[in-house]
């Protein structure tokens, strides 16, 4: 009986350590960042994509993967404590590519209990030059 009530115990003690876990957890402002409307002329855009730690440990960004060479992020390499805000710029080069729709996809892997995240840039490039007013 103490046998049972003790392997009872261990299990019971072991699903409370395993839950207990702590981890980050990364929640952006927006996911989607819309460039507007912008001409061949200005082929290169940037934007900032604003996140915080909402968990309960360090978050850690190991590494972030653009759909494409035209496309680059730069991230923090330090860790970003809970509660604590971080920001990844994002930097679209159209210059030499055709006009027409931009859609691209950033991965941000991390060490939070989900290590894959996307974040989205698009837009669309045009031959013509662009007012001023018409980029969002």
């Amino acid at each position: 009986m103490k046998t049972k009530l003790l392997m009872l115990l261990a299990v019971f003690t072991l699903a409370m350590g395993v839950q207990a876990k702590k981890f980050p957890q990364i929640k952006f402002e927006k996911t989607t960042i819309d460039m507007g409307t912008f001409s061949m002329d200005d082929a290169v855009q940037k934007c900032t994509f604003k996140f915080t730690n909402v968990g309960n440990a360090k978050l850690i960004i190991t590494e972030v993967h653009t759909s494409c060479g035209c496309t680059v992020a730069n991230y923090p390499k330090d860790f970003i404590a809970p509660g604590a805000s971080g920001e990844i710029t994002v930097t679209y080069d159209g210059s030499n590519k055709t006009p027409g729709p931009v859609n691209k996809n950033i991965q941000i892997f991390s060490n939070c209990k989900e290590e894959l995240t996307r974040i989205f840039i698009k837009g669309y490039m045009t031959d013509v030059p662009v007012s001023k007013k018409t980029k969002k």
